[in-house]
């Protein structure tokens, strides 16, 4: 959200150049990602009930990855099956309607990582960006050495 677009174009560009990437053009990128609605439940234990809701109410699908649910939607039917779940007591720990890649980059090597990081804080700095959408991975190598 901005007031000046080419203020904003200039710091976007200049994250981006200051750590040696390449600004493209409006929508180059977003083949790489879908819109979609995005419910998390922290509950495991809740798996039944709200798949019986969700799936009802129109959800495309529900993700158990042991620690979590995840009910995902179209970003279009995200506010019904929301609020149908909530209607069953349903209440999610977090929910949003979000980007997420269809594919996605993996990063093994440390000072690649402490860029895209780099880069990554410098775009959230900015005032007029609200949302920084990323489709890079870190290797478990990765994360261990930087968690050093």
């Amino acid at each position: 959200m901005t007031d000046n677009l080419n203020r904003t174009v200039s710091e976007v560009r200049h994250a981006f150049t200051k750590n040696e990437g390449n600004l493209g053009t409006t929508g180059s990128v977003a083949y790489l990602f879908n819109k979609r609605g995005e419910i998390i439940f922290n509950d495991t234990s809740l798996e039944d009930e709200v798949m019986l809701v969700a799936l009802d109410a129109g959800a495309l699908d529900i993700e158990n990855d042991g620690e979590s649910l995840l009910v995902i939607t179209e970003w279009e039917n995200f506010g019904h099956v929301k609020d149908a779940l909530n209607a069953a007591g349903l209440v999610s720990d977090n929910a949003e309607v979000t980007m997420a890649p269809s594919t996605s980059a993996e990063i093994d090597n440390v000072d690649d990582a402490l860029k895209v990081m780099k880069m990554i804080d410098m775009l959230e700095d900015i005032d007029d960006v609200q949302e920084v959408y990323s489709n890079v991975n870190f290797s478990a190598d990765v994360m261990t050495q930087l968690e050093q």
